[in-house]
């Protein structure tokens, strides 16, 4: 009974976390975005892209690199770049190495945000897997930095091109990686997400 309660409680937190990061408002002025590539997602990068295009006022573009294991992985060439787009190229940071994670990409993130001193994050991400990227970059942040969620506007009967799942069929499985991760020290947890949202 105790591993019951135990479980419906991270649950319940796990739902208020969500639920948090979705309704964080973006803030008057961005200064930069952050697009973590994977899943043969180019809707991520591709809306990325023009919003930054569109956007002067926005100083940095972070482009995080993705797991050249997957079968739909691109290399971020700048002519795959210029193909979506991609012409204001002054601030725009290309992770070199390859991410097979989403810790490694939010580490590069962060460290980012540290070293050119962003104050206002943009995180641009498919609406499923952006509750464990806000909650991964929350905990790899080594500067205080307002984190906003960008959601990709890509609709939940959309196949994913590298599983051909659904975006809505790949929640479940978000979820457990989200309460996975946490176990193991790679997420804010959601008191530490509470402090910093109530300290916005």
């Amino acid at each position: 009974m105790d591993r019951v309660i135990d479980t419906d409680d991270r649950l319940l937190e796990l739902m208020a976390s969500v639920i948090a990061i979705l309704t964080v408002p973006a803030p008057r002025e961005t200064d930069a975005l952050a697009v973590p590539i994977g899943q043969g997602e180019e809707w991520r990068l591709s809306h990325a892209i023009q919003l930054w295009e569109t956007s002067p006022h926005i100083r940095h573009l972070l482009i995080a690199n993705g797991n050249p294991a997957e079968r739909t992985y691109t290399d971020l060439t700048p002519a795959y770049l210029r193909s979506l787009g991609l012409r204001r190229l002054d601030g725009v940071q290309v992770q070199p190495e390859p991410a097979p994670n989403t810790g490694l990409q939010a580490t590069w993130i962060a460290t980012q945000a540290s070293r050119l001193e962003i104050e206002h994050l943009g995180l641009v991400v498919t609406p499923y897997h952006l509750p464990r990227v806000f909650l991964t970059v929350l905990k790899a942040l080594r500067t205080p930095v307002r984190l906003h969620p960008v959601p990709v506007p890509v609709p939940p009967g959309e196949k994913i091109p590298e599983t051909g799942a659904t975006s809505y069929d790949l929640v479940p499985g978000e979820m457990l990686r989200i309460l996975d991760y946490a176990g193991q020290g790679w997420l804010a947890t959601p008191a530490e997400l509470r402090e910093y949202l109530m300290a916005r």
